[in-house]
């Protein structure tokens, strides 16, 4: 049987203009109560390259470096069942998703979601955007390819590339 597992709580500062979504984090973040944890993930090697901080930094320290940067983080379902860390194993009909018409309402000055992968753009999409939408909040999706190391079909370099060509232009 699928266990529930809850997502964190928003990383962002009422500056961020760029919210960074996940889906859900998997068991090692989970565990460790941090953002990307497990160590082949390239999200952090990705944003220091991108944002100019160094990857092996503290925890805080990176998510400082980020906030810093005017980017929030956060993921599209505040909870769901899912056994392991897959987004292929989470159970559909047990997605809930988090409450991004109040976060947008605090954090007024963002306006470009990046979806880290094919799941979450997928339920961003199918389950918070028309939502926003009739609730008149204007935001430029975009999916960018997964930094997860299970997005094996994508090497690291090829990660870096897709993400600094559409968050770089918009920390100017």
């Amino acid at each position: 049987m699928a266990a529930r597992v809850r997502s964190f709580v928003p990383i962002a500062n009422r500056s961020a203009r760029v919210l960074i979504l996940g889906s859900m984090p998997g068991v090692r973040s989970l565990q460790a109560v941090e953002y990307y944890a497990h160590p082949q993930n390239a999200f952090w090697p990705i944003m220091a390259a991108i944002c100019g901080f160094d990857a092996n930094a503290a925890y805080a320290a990176r998510t400082r470096a980020l906030r810093g940067a005017g980017i929030a983080l956060w993921d599209v379902m505040q909870s769901c069942e899912r056994e392991g860390s897959l987004d292929a194993d989470i159970v559909a009909a047990s997605i809930e998703p988090n409450d991004f018409a109040g976060f947008l309402a605090t954090h007024r000055q963002v306006r470009d979601v990046l979806c880290n992968g094919a799941t979450a753009h997928q339920k961003f999409e199918r389950l918070v955007a028309p939502d926003l939408v009739t609730k008149g909040f204007v935001l430029r999706v975009h999916r960018l390819p997964s930094t997860s190391p299970a997005n094996a079909g994508a090497t690291r370099t090829a990660k870096l590339a897709a993400w600094r060509r559409v968050l770089a232009p918009l920390l100017v």
